[in-house]
């Protein structure tokens, strides 16, 4: 076996002064190491507003007449549309919850998130491998010697470590970075939840008004057959003449008309329905929701407005991307600033396999490696500002998710306030209407009125009844859409609960 020389093989001072090197090192980056250059994330202020609403503009709060009364600082609970007392409605929820792709996207998507912080947070800890090199090498011919010596083989293997200090703590911002951003995709989970479950409500009320505007066509035609028979009644004892029956039956066939259209939206509001519980419409029918089977709640939970910010998955997705904004900054700023990293490694080394377990082979190194930026060409910087200017960005975005929220809890309670007023009037309509159809019909019956009026009177109650179905309806809708602006309790859905991952503490 060769003999080892004085750089592989070094004495003991010299071990010892290494040693003493690396320590030294080692202290210097221990003071340094609290050092986390760039900002500390601030959430931002929550707004100061106690009201959604001006006071000139009052809410059905201050309407004790109205079925519906608001309940300040409560909260909902997360199956909110049992409210509406609906068992098919339950169990469409439930089935849609269950099996929707679009949910087992999120949930995919924040298990990728999830694993990222994982990967990042490796860097807190040593770097160990193991390594095993074989070479063979030949020197050129010698000039005193005039002769080549031989080939000589060098077999090598054993553990490698290295350890980035992060003096100025770009991994721990990184970590940072991407936990925020772990986050961001919860919340968008969550926000997938919310919009699901109101998209479903939505459209199981869809189903429910076409469902009743049909009724209620079906109800003016059978009127219209009435009618027709009553004109010919009289045609045939020459009380009228023969245009008197064709205008009951160019009205009855202008009803038929307007039943293909409604047929139509009921068609795309069951198809979209099965899509939202991921079922082909082919393979999945829903229920047959009834208007008059729906019960319109009687409480309206409402946050006040500096909680609606950490209720809200939409808001609370703005402010952790803002988060992660503000990391990045750190990202960005430690990269200006220089780089220590420790290594070791201890291996066998020898010309022949055979003799790699013998001890004389054994070889260890330990050093320390310094990296320092000096010139980029201006790059680092920008990187830094690039990283600064996307933060201001995704702030601008925070307080506009704010606003935008805030304006649609407002319009749907001025619009619940609203409601209560046009099913009254509504109502009203319809039940004039009604009287007046059946007063004209006795009317034409004893010869007082004629045709023109009682299809006039036709028509207004087809428009009364259809009115007041849709403003039925628009209420139910309008009280969904409130529970979910409210953040609809996704928070308390097991699939989002808990933070979005512990792998990003340092330990």
């Amino acid at each position: 076996m060769p003999e080892r020389s004085a750089a592989t093989a070094p004495s003991k001072s010299e071990r010892r002064r290494r040693i003493a090197g690396i320590a030294g090192l080692l202290v210097l980056a221990g003071t340094v190491a609290g050092c986390t250059v760039g900002p500390d994330f601030l959430r931002p202020e929550a707004p100061r507003e106690a009201a959604y609403t001006p006071p000139e503009r009052a809410t059905i709060a201050t309407r004790p007449e109205s079925t519906q009364q608001v309940t300040l600082g409560k909260s909902i609970s997360i199956d909110w549309w049992r409210l509406f007392q609906s068992p098919d409605l339950d169990a469409t929820l439930q089935l849609a919850i269950e099996d929707s792709p679009t949910l087992d996207n999120a949930r995919a998507v924040l298990a990728q998130a999830r694993d990222v912080v994982a990967q990042s947070s490796g860097g807190y800890y040593p770097q160990l491998d193991i390594g095993a090199d074989a070479s063979r090498s030949k020197a050129g011919t010698s000039r005193s010697t005039l002769r080549s010596p031989g080939a000589t083989n060098l077999f090598s293997i054993g553990p490698r470590v290295s350890y980035n200090l992060d003096i100025f703590g770009g991994t721990r911002r990184l970590v940072e970075q991407d936990t925020a951003l772990a986050e961001v995709r919860r919340y968008q989970l969550g926000a997938a939840y919310l919009s699901l479950t109101g998209n479903v409500v939505t459209q199981a009320l869809n189903i429910a008004v076409d469902r009743a505007l049909i009724k209620a066509i079906e109800e003016v035609i059978a009127i219209d057959e009435r009618n027709l028979e009553l004109v010919q009644l009289s045609f045939s004892s020459g009380r009228v003449a023969r245009t008197d029956v064709l205008s009951a039956q160019s009205q009855l066939a202008a009803d038929h008309a307007l039943m293909p259209p409604l047929r139509q939206q009921l068609s795309v509001a069951q198809d979209a329905l099965a899509v939202l519980v991921g079922r082909p419409p082919g393979a999945w029918s829903p229920p047959d929701f009834d208007l008059d089977k729906l019960t319109l709640p009687a409480e309206l939970p409402i946050s006040v407005p500096s909680e609606l910010l950490h209720r809200r998955p939409d808001i609370l997705a703005a402010e952790a991307q803002v988060h992660a904004s503000s990391a990045a900054i750190g990202v960005a700023t430690a990269q200006l600033y220089p780089n220590l990293t420790l290594s070791a490694s201890w291996s066998r080394e020898a010309a022949v396999i055979g003799t790699l377990l013998d001890p004389a082979s054994t070889v260890w190194q330990i050093a320390a490696g310094l990296t320092a930026p000096i010139f980029h060409g201006g790059s680092l910087s920008a990187q830094r500002q690039a990283a600064v200017d996307g933060y201001k960005a995704d702030l601008a975005t925070y307080q506009q998710t704010v606003l935008q929220a805030f304006g649609q809890v407002a319009d749907i309670l001025t619009a619940l306030r609203n409601d209560h007023d046009l099913v009254a009037a509504q109502k009203t309509a319809l039940d004039a209407a009604d009287a007046l159809l059946a007063l004209t019909q006795d009317s034409y019956r004893s010869g007082q009125a004629n045709i023109l009026q009682v299809l006039d009177a036709e028509r207004q109650y087809q428009q009364a009844r259809q009115g007041y179905e849709r403003a039925t309806a628009q209420r139910l809708q309008d009280t969904a859409q409130l529970f979910a602006a409210m953040g609809g309790a996704w928070s308390d859905w097991p699939d989002a609960t808990g933070p979005a991952t512990d792998a990003g503490r340092k330990p």
